[in-house]
Protein backbone atom coordinates (compact mmCIF):
# COMPACT_ATOMS: atom_id res chain seq x y z
CA UNK A 1 0.00 0.00 0.00
CA UNK A 2 1.35 3.26 -0.75
CA UNK A 3 2.62 5.70 2.08
CA UNK A 4 0.28 8.36 3.30
CA UNK A 5 2.92 10.98 4.24
CA UNK A 6 3.19 14.01 2.36
CA UNK A 7 6.34 13.73 -0.44
CA UNK A 8 8.91 16.36 1.58
CA UNK A 9 8.10 13.84 4.54
CA UNK A 10 9.15 10.46 2.98
CA UNK A 11 12.16 12.01 1.41
CA UNK A 12 13.24 13.93 4.14
CA UNK A 13 13.11 9.72 5.91
CA UNK A 14 15.12 8.80 2.60
CA UNK A 15 17.70 11.34 2.75
CA UNK A 16 18.06 11.06 6.59
CA UNK A 17 19.23 7.36 6.09
CA UNK A 18 21.47 8.41 2.96
CA UNK A 19 22.96 10.86 5.98
CA UNK A 20 23.10 8.56 9.05
CA UNK A 21 24.46 5.49 6.15
CA UNK A 22 27.56 7.68 5.59
CA UNK A 23 26.77 8.77 2.24
CA UNK A 24 27.86 12.47 2.74
CA UNK A 25 30.82 12.91 5.37
CA UNK A 26 30.38 15.21 8.06
CA UNK A 27 30.77 18.32 7.13
CA UNK A 28 30.26 17.31 3.21
CA UNK A 29 27.54 19.48 1.17
CA UNK A 30 24.96 17.53 -0.08
CA UNK A 31 24.40 18.04 -4.13
CA UNK A 32 22.73 21.05 -5.05
CA UNK A 33 18.78 21.37 -4.66
CA UNK A 34 17.91 21.41 -7.89
CA UNK A 35 19.99 18.30 -8.22
CA UNK A 36 18.03 16.55 -5.26
CA UNK A 37 14.79 17.92 -6.84
CA UNK A 38 15.81 16.47 -10.04
CA UNK A 39 16.80 12.99 -8.60
CA UNK A 40 13.33 12.61 -6.15
CA UNK A 41 11.34 14.11 -9.74
CA UNK A 42 9.82 16.98 -7.49
CA UNK A 43 9.30 20.50 -7.29
CA UNK A 44 12.14 22.87 -5.91
CA UNK A 45 9.78 23.59 -2.90
CA UNK A 46 9.27 20.05 -1.07
CA UNK A 47 13.14 19.13 -1.78
CA UNK A 48 13.46 22.46 0.38
CA UNK A 49 10.92 21.29 3.19
CA UNK A 50 12.26 18.10 3.40
CA UNK A 51 15.68 19.33 4.05
CA UNK A 52 14.13 21.81 6.60
CA UNK A 53 12.80 18.79 8.61
CA UNK A 54 16.33 17.45 8.63
CA UNK A 55 17.91 20.91 9.43
CA UNK A 56 15.38 21.00 12.13
CA UNK A 57 16.57 17.76 13.44
CA UNK A 58 20.16 18.86 13.27
CA UNK A 59 21.19 16.63 11.38
CA UNK A 60 21.89 19.07 8.33
CA UNK A 61 23.01 22.78 8.50
CA UNK A 62 22.11 25.55 5.78
CA UNK A 63 24.81 27.97 5.12
CA UNK A 64 23.59 31.40 2.99
CA UNK A 65 24.90 31.41 -0.25
CA UNK A 66 26.63 28.01 -0.13
CA UNK A 67 24.16 25.07 0.14
CA UNK A 68 23.12 22.58 2.64
CA UNK A 69 25.88 20.76 4.61
CA UNK A 70 25.74 17.35 6.81
CA UNK A 71 26.06 18.81 10.28
CA UNK A 72 29.01 17.90 12.76
CA UNK A 73 27.25 16.27 15.67
CA UNK A 74 26.84 18.74 19.05
CA UNK A 75 26.80 16.91 22.46
CA UNK A 76 23.36 18.10 23.90
CA UNK A 77 24.13 19.31 27.56
CA UNK A 78 21.03 18.93 30.30
CA UNK A 79 20.00 22.42 31.53
CA UNK A 80 18.35 22.58 34.74
CA UNK A 81 15.28 24.60 35.31
CA UNK A 82 14.67 24.30 39.15
CA UNK A 83 13.91 26.53 42.37
CA UNK A 84 16.20 28.86 43.97
CA UNK A 85 16.28 29.34 47.43
CA UNK A 86 13.79 31.96 46.87
CA UNK A 87 11.29 29.47 45.08
CA UNK A 88 11.67 30.47 41.83
CA UNK A 89 12.94 28.94 38.24
CA UNK A 90 16.49 29.61 37.28
CA UNK A 91 18.61 27.41 34.73
CA UNK A 92 21.67 26.29 36.90
CA UNK A 93 24.80 26.03 34.28
CA UNK A 94 27.74 27.25 36.34
CA UNK A 95 31.07 28.91 34.88
CA UNK A 96 28.87 31.13 32.75
CA UNK A 97 28.54 35.37 32.56
CA UNK A 98 25.43 37.54 31.85
CA UNK A 99 25.80 40.90 29.17
CA UNK A 100 22.88 42.66 29.08
CA UNK A 101 21.59 46.37 27.63
CA UNK A 102 18.52 47.84 28.87
CA UNK A 103 16.46 50.47 27.59
CA UNK A 104 13.76 52.19 29.39
CA UNK A 105 10.79 54.00 27.71
CA UNK A 106 10.51 51.03 25.09
CA UNK A 107 6.57 51.25 24.31
CA UNK A 108 5.40 47.81 24.98
CA UNK A 109 4.66 45.79 21.74
CA UNK A 110 1.08 44.41 21.48
CA UNK A 111 1.75 40.66 22.78
CA UNK A 112 4.26 42.06 25.22
CA UNK A 113 1.28 44.65 26.70
CA UNK A 114 -1.06 41.57 26.70
CA UNK A 115 1.17 39.60 29.17
CA UNK A 116 1.67 42.61 31.10
CA UNK A 117 -1.75 43.78 31.29
CA UNK A 118 -1.21 47.02 30.29
CA UNK A 119 -2.00 49.06 26.78
CA UNK A 120 -0.41 48.11 23.97
CA UNK A 121 2.51 50.95 23.51
CA UNK A 122 2.55 51.85 27.66
CA UNK A 123 6.09 52.68 28.48
CA UNK A 124 8.51 49.27 30.03
CA UNK A 125 12.09 48.58 30.62
CA UNK A 126 13.35 46.33 27.87
CA UNK A 127 16.41 44.81 28.79
CA UNK A 128 18.26 42.10 26.28
CA UNK A 129 20.38 39.45 27.91
CA UNK A 130 23.44 37.28 26.19
CA UNK A 131 24.12 33.97 28.44
CA UNK A 132 28.18 33.22 27.49
CA UNK A 133 29.74 30.49 28.29
CA UNK A 134 33.55 30.58 26.93
CA UNK A 135 32.79 33.54 25.84
CA UNK A 136 30.26 32.59 23.20
CA UNK A 137 26.63 33.47 23.62
CA UNK A 138 24.51 30.19 24.64
CA UNK A 139 21.34 31.78 25.57
CA UNK A 140 19.31 34.90 24.51
CA UNK A 141 16.67 36.67 26.84
CA UNK A 142 14.26 39.58 26.42
CA UNK A 143 12.40 40.99 29.65
CA UNK A 144 10.13 43.61 29.75
CA UNK A 145 9.00 45.48 32.93
CA UNK A 146 6.13 47.72 33.46
CA UNK A 147 7.74 51.33 33.63
CA UNK A 148 5.85 52.38 35.75
CA UNK A 149 6.50 50.17 38.49
CA UNK A 150 9.77 51.12 38.65
CA UNK A 151 9.80 54.62 37.49
CA UNK A 152 12.30 56.83 39.80
CA UNK A 153 13.12 54.02 41.98
CA UNK A 154 16.79 52.80 41.76
CA UNK A 155 16.14 49.47 40.22
CA UNK A 156 14.83 50.94 37.50
CA UNK A 157 17.85 49.76 35.10
CA UNK A 158 18.77 46.11 35.98
CA UNK A 159 22.08 45.95 34.14
CA UNK A 160 23.18 49.27 36.88
CA UNK A 161 23.76 48.96 40.34
CA UNK A 162 22.70 49.41 42.84
CA UNK A 163 21.11 45.89 41.81
CA UNK A 164 23.10 44.71 39.22
CA UNK A 165 22.23 41.35 37.46
CA UNK A 166 20.08 40.89 40.31
CA UNK A 167 16.89 38.65 40.08
CA UNK A 168 13.61 40.05 39.45
CA UNK A 169 12.59 38.74 42.90
CA UNK A 170 15.33 40.71 44.78
CA UNK A 171 15.17 44.01 42.96
CA UNK A 172 11.14 43.87 43.34
CA UNK A 173 11.93 43.57 47.06
CA UNK A 174 13.80 46.52 47.34
CA UNK A 175 11.11 48.78 46.26
CA UNK A 176 8.38 46.40 48.25
CA UNK A 177 7.23 44.28 45.59
CA UNK A 178 6.54 40.72 46.83
CA UNK A 179 7.24 38.59 44.12
CA UNK A 180 5.75 35.02 44.82
CA UNK A 181 4.78 33.18 41.39
CA UNK A 182 6.20 32.46 38.21
CA UNK A 183 4.56 30.51 35.30
CA UNK A 184 6.53 29.60 32.32
CA UNK A 185 5.50 28.02 29.07
CA UNK A 186 7.85 26.14 26.77
CA UNK A 187 7.22 25.96 23.17
CA UNK A 188 9.47 24.74 20.41
CA UNK A 189 10.13 27.80 17.90
CA UNK A 190 12.77 28.48 14.77
CA UNK A 191 15.88 31.05 15.35
CA UNK A 192 14.94 34.28 13.78
CA UNK A 193 18.46 35.53 11.56
CA UNK A 194 19.50 37.89 14.30
CA UNK A 195 19.46 34.66 17.16
CA UNK A 196 20.67 32.73 14.56
CA UNK A 197 23.84 35.28 14.39
CA UNK A 198 24.45 35.75 18.16
CA UNK A 199 24.12 31.78 19.09
CA UNK A 200 26.15 30.63 16.03
CA UNK A 201 23.43 28.25 14.78
CA UNK A 202 21.75 28.65 11.34
CA UNK A 203 18.70 30.90 10.91
CA UNK A 204 15.49 28.26 11.14
CA UNK A 205 16.96 26.12 13.59
CA UNK A 206 14.84 24.83 16.58
CA UNK A 207 14.86 26.34 19.90
CA UNK A 208 13.08 26.18 22.95
CA UNK A 209 11.09 29.65 23.55
CA UNK A 210 10.47 29.60 26.80
CA UNK A 211 7.91 32.60 27.85
CA UNK A 212 8.16 32.95 31.77
CA UNK A 213 6.11 36.04 33.95
CA UNK A 214 6.87 36.63 37.52
CA UNK A 215 3.38 38.04 39.65
CA UNK A 216 3.01 39.35 42.52
CA UNK A 217 1.40 38.67 45.50
CA UNK A 218 -1.84 40.84 44.12
CA UNK A 219 -1.64 38.50 40.74
CA UNK A 220 0.32 41.53 39.00
CA UNK A 221 2.55 40.83 36.41
CA UNK A 222 5.71 42.69 37.23
CA UNK A 223 8.04 40.91 34.23
CA UNK A 224 7.80 39.22 31.61
CA UNK A 225 10.35 37.46 29.37
CA UNK A 226 11.08 35.35 26.22
CA UNK A 227 14.08 33.14 27.05
CA UNK A 228 15.97 31.61 23.95
CA UNK A 229 17.54 28.03 24.15
CA UNK A 230 18.97 25.97 21.34
CA UNK A 231 17.79 22.79 20.89
CA UNK A 232 20.60 21.22 19.50
CA UNK A 233 22.86 21.90 22.76
CA UNK A 234 20.75 21.94 25.63
CA UNK A 235 17.70 19.60 26.96
CA UNK A 236 15.90 21.19 29.06
CA UNK A 237 15.28 19.01 32.44
CA UNK A 238 12.55 20.74 35.44
CA UNK A 239 13.77 19.82 38.69
CA UNK A 240 10.23 19.97 40.86
CA UNK A 241 9.85 19.46 44.70
CA UNK A 242 7.89 16.68 46.09
CA UNK A 243 6.41 16.50 48.98
CA UNK A 244 6.73 13.26 50.85
CA UNK A 245 3.84 11.31 51.95
CA UNK A 246 3.13 11.55 55.45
Amino acid sequence: MPSQDPPYLRIADHLRRRVTAGEWAVGERLPSRAQLAEDYAVGANVLQRAQEVLIGEGLLEGRTGSGTYVREPVERLPLHRARTAGGFPESAVPGGTWETQTAARTPAPAEIARRLRIEPGALTVHTRYEFLLGGRPVQLADSWEPMTLTDGSPVLMPQYAPMRLRNVVVRMAEIGVRVVRAVERPRPARASAEQAVLLGISAGDLVTLVERTYLDDTGRPVETADLVIPDSRWEICYELPVEPAE
